[in-house]
């Protein structure tokens, strides 16, 4: 009986600690805070849908997302929801392109929901522009249909369209588009590229009102700003150590960390400051690559060692008994949270850096960032 009651209060005690809503104050139950950690299922997501205007005018636009995407998922990374850190799923579109098929609305989804950061990445820089129809309303509605959000009341569920035509076009009415999204919880961001009061007289401003959203207007052509830092250097040093321990395996091996150096690259490609930014990413729980890596596989009980075939394992554990390459996995995790420890300490000195030296710009990044922190405190979301 006594074992029951004990189950009963620990299950009753864990139900509090599971939502973002849960209260803080401490209850008559004690549980060991460790216990609780361990035991409670990290379920809490952040899901951002990108709809990316790519018609002619928009070179700008595409590139400050191919620029900006690591200071935004940097950002990101220090949210919080109770005392769980959430997950993060970010989806892309593209509308308003000719070479697009008419028929859906020249609407293309370029990813569903993911949370693999370099396919995030290649995919932006997959994107080109193109003349086109920009129907802002059927974008929404289609990203709405086709994307699987959830019924979690704690997640964060976001959408951000960023475009320069009138919110009006096209067949679908961009208020039943609204309105479909309200009942998703689903908030609508709206980012107009042009001057602020032609947005609102365009209707953007009325497409983020209708779910609560932020809207704001940027310069797509401002190109992004870097602020080069004096840790800038050592973060790069350690990302070429922290490539090292990774550990492929299976049939996307050889393939994924191809696309990873690839992704290094394309960051590289706009700057020192950026490949920094991709760096600090990467040492960051958000940076997860278990469908090909076998140290993040074994970490999340994705695969277990002593079911492993040999011609699944990458040539330097051919051959191995399973204790040896259990030890060499174990070393590599070892070695890698080492290497992630001492980027972050070094991006907190950059952090701080880079504010005393930043000024306010109105790009993509900027724009996103403060969205998303004052919608998440209505989830009660915190930032670390």
């Amino acid at each position: 009986m006594k074992t029951h009651f004990k189950t009963f209060l620990l299950f009753t005690a864990l139900a509090g600690f599971l939502s973002c809503h849960a209260k803080t104050k401490k209850e008559n139950i004690a549980l060991n805070q460790t216990e609780i950690e361990k035991l409670k299922p990290n379920k809490q997501f952040i899901k951002v849908a990108l709809l990316l205007d790519t018609s002619n005018s928009m070179d700008g636009l595409i590139d400050q997302a191919k620029a900006q995407l690591w200071d935004i998922v940097n950002e990101l990374s220090y949210a919080k929801c109770g005392t769980n850190k959430p997950n993060l799923q970010i989806a892309l579109y593209e509308y308003g392109n000719d070479r697009l098929n008419s028929r859906e609305g020249y609407i293309r989804q370029v990813l569903g929901f993911s949370d693999d950061l370099d396919e995030i990445s290649k995919e932006l820089f997959s994107l080109t522009t193109n003349g086109g129809e920009e129907y802002c309303g059927q974008v929404i509605q289609t990203s709405l249909n086709q994307l699987n959000w959830g019924e979690n009341p704690d997640d964060l569920k976001l959408i951000f369209i960023a475009g320069n035509e009138p919110f009006t076009q096209g067949k679908t009415n961009y208020k039943d588009a609204s309105a479909n999204a309200n009942e998703k919880d689903v908030t609508v961001n709206t980012i107009f590229c042009g001057d602020f009061n032609q947005g609102i007289s365009t209707y953007w401003k009325d497409g983020a009102d209708l779910t609560k959203g932020d809207y704001m207007a940027i310069n797509q052509n401002q190109s992004t700003v870097y602020i080069a830092t004096p840790y800038d250097d050592d973060i790069l040093i350690l990302n070429q150590k922290l490539n090292k321990t990774y550990v492929i395996y299976g049939d996307k091996g050889k393939e994924k960390i191809a696309l990873q150096a690839e992704q290094d690259s394309n960051a590289g490609s706009y700057g020192k400051a950026n490949a920094v930014s991709r760096s600090v990413s990467k040492s960051s729980y958000l940076y997860k690559n278990e469908s090909w890596d076998l140290v993040d596989a074994v970490e999340l009980n994705e695969v277990t060692i002593e079911n492993l075939k040999d011609d699944a394992l990458p040539n330097i554990l051919k051959g191995k008994t399973k204790e040896e390459i259990k030890t060499y996995v174990n070393e590599k995790r070892k070695e890698r949270d080492a290497i992630q420890k001492q980027i972050q300490a070094l991006n907190l000195k950059r952090k701080g850096y880079i504010t005393k030296n930043k000024k306010d710009t109105n790009g993509l990044e900027n724009a996103m960032t403060k969205a998303i922190k004052e919608q998440a405190k209505k989830k009660h979301y915190t930032w670390n």
